[in-house]
């Protein structure tokens, strides 16, 4: 009966050990890329809310141009977002996404791509945003 108590009191320590290291490590790459995505995936539904009130002033005047400018950055950002992610999938499998599968060299480079993009969509998700609300008197 100790003998087992001692069995379980091991594994269970070498358990909490090898989770207590996964929690502690610095983030892979893979992980940092999908957290960019993540960060800007809510957004989304912002973006599509702010398009459709600005399509609803676009006008000829002056200001209705403005409005028609901020929404068509919206768009392109909504595009932008979901041409990266349709690139991303075709490029990486979810084992890779989410499982932190070991990566080929070529698939390594092409992560180091998909940083950069996700980091100029991230960049071109929240100018447009501000953009809208500023125009529309939002904060």
């Amino acid at each position: 009966m100790k003998g087992c108590f001692i069995l379980f009191l091991s594994i269970f320590l070498m358990i909490s050990c090898k989770q207590e290291k996964k929690v502690s490590q610095e983030p892979t790459q893979m992980e940092q890329v999908m957290a960019i995505h993540d960060e800007v995936m809510p957004k989304m539904g912002t973006l599509a809310k702010y398009t459709a009130e600005l399509k609803a002033k676009v006008d000829t005047t002056e200001m209705g141009q403005q409005y028609e400018a901020a929404m068509m950055d919206l768009q392109n950002a909504n595009t932008s977002m979901m041409d990266w992610m349709m690139g991303f999938g075709d490029r990486f499998d979810s084992d890779e996404i989410l499982n932190g599968k070991e990566l080929t060299p070529q698939k390594l480079e092409w992560l180091n791509e998909e940083e950069e993009k996700v980091k100029a969509l991230k960049e071109q998700i929240n100018s447009s945003l501000e953009k809208a609300e500023e125009l529309l008197g939002k904060e």
